[in-house]
């Protein structure tokens, strides 16, 4: 997974990720036209529902295209017709026996990714032991639970900054000390 893309609301919850959110990047649209501009623009990303309608192509046949987004319903319901409608394809997941309608949206996109992994080639990662080895943790660029541009955090925590050290120059008694920092203090 590159990327995930939140639309509508920037909150977000990642209840019992054990910390991989700390590895994905997020992206946030405001709309669904926005993330389809977005996903088919600047990553030139084929966008597949998954969901089980007229037309839809077994996962396990593989129908994917180059970079592919994927989107998923919600578990009672699946996807809304406006989610259906920014699609370019369905895949489903076939199921074998009568004991459920559908499956858990956690499981079901685990088992779409894996699909993908497994089309794309994806290099397996390395192993030590009984688990596999961790990439060095990122920087978190906001607040959990809240998806923000890192740019716009970037910005932010610079104004911060600056009017910090503004706020100090204003308050030493030597107006000039405080703009020319601790190299000032110490010309004739």
């Amino acid at each position: 997974v590159r990327q995930i893309c939140l639309v509508g609301s920037k909150k977000y919850n990642m209840f019992g990720n054990h910390g991989s959110g700390d590895y994905m990047s997020l992206k946030h649209a405001e709309d669904l036209r926005s993330a389809r501009e977005y996903l088919k623009g600047e990553c030139g990303c084929q966008i597949l529902g998954v969901e089980i309608v007229e037309g839809a192509k077994p996962i396990q046949d593989h129908p994917f295209v180059g970079n592919t987004a994927f989107i998923l319903g919600n578990e009672g319901y699946g996807l809304t017709q406006k989610q259906m409608d920014i699609c370019d394809g369905f895949v489903y997941i076939p199921q074998h026996g009568c004991g459920t309608a559908s499956l858990n949206v956690t499981v079901a996109g685990s088992i779409v990714l894996h699909h993908f992994a497994l089309w794309a080639k994806y290099a397996e990662t390395e192993r030590e032991g009984y688990k596999y080895v961790l990439g060095e943790r990122p920087r978190r660029q906001g607040k959990r639970g809240v998806c923000e541009d890192p740019e716009e955090v970037r910005r932010r925590r610079e104004e911060k900054r600056a009017a910090a050290k503004k706020a100090k120059g204003e308050d030493s008694d030597d107006g000039d000390q405080g703009a020319l920092g601790v190299g000032g203090m110490f010309e004739d």
